[in-house]
């Protein structure tokens, strides 16, 4: 997995590095100090995963990461931050970043940059903790463009509120295993691979 790093923090940037490449499955292309660092990175590239931070001096992570959805919309964008503002994760997510950690979560690092490059969406447990009161919002837009019904809109906000199968049958009067088949009905409908991705598609579309 080939992955570029950009972070206005050299410490960082040399221990990520190092951490990183301790898995051999990792090569750390190319590191960077501010989203100008991180665009030409991308274009020099092509990573598998572009780690990047979000506030770095000159021209801001997101920014970066918007110029790089512009010129690639498949880039695979993982944001590693230690703000867990709320205004940074609605535009992570709605400009389509697939992941936002939180730097103390370090251990979570490699993990979720593979995730990344498997194409899944991950999120750091403080970030999933905020998605309900993120998505809690008075102009909510009904899910039917999708060909999603009410019953399969009301399963995807109580997924998107982390709560298990047996807790969605307790909200909705259904039994588990169907609570289950409905998911799994909802995720080939939307072509998604599994619950985060539900729960990230659900806050991009109904904010």
């Amino acid at each position: 997995m080939k992955i570029i790093l950009a972070d206005d923090d050299p410490v960082v940037t040399a221990s990520l590095k190092t951490i990183l490449q301790a898995d051999e499955e990792v090569v750390v292309a190319g590191v960077g100090g501010s989203g100008e660092d991180a665009v030409a990175l991308y274009e020099e590239h092509r990573p598998d995963v572009a780690l990047l931070d979000i506030q770095m001096g000159g021209t801001s992570g997101l920014c970066a990461a918007e110029e790089i959805l512009k010129r690639d919309p498949d880039a695979k964008i993982l944001f590693l931050t230690t703000f867990s503002h709320d205004e940074y994760i609605v535009a992570a997510l709605r400009m389509g970043a697939k992941g936002y950690m939180l730097k103390q979560d370090f251990d979570k690092i490699l993990p979720a940059l593979k995730a990344v490059q498997a194409g899944q969406n991950v999120l750091g447990n403080e970030v999933v903790t905020k998605l309900p009161t993120l998505m809690d919002s008075p102009d909510k837009k009904d899910l039917s463009r999708f060909g999603i019904d009410q019953k399969e809109q009301r399963i995807i906000s109580l997924v998107a509120e982390g709560l298990s199968n047996k807790e969605i049958a307790g909200m909705v009067f259904l039994s588990e295993g169907t609570v289950r088949n409905y998911i799994s009905t909802i995720l080939e409908k939307l072509d998604l691979r599994d619950r985060t991705q539900l729960a990230v598609f659900y806050y991009r579309n109904c904010r």
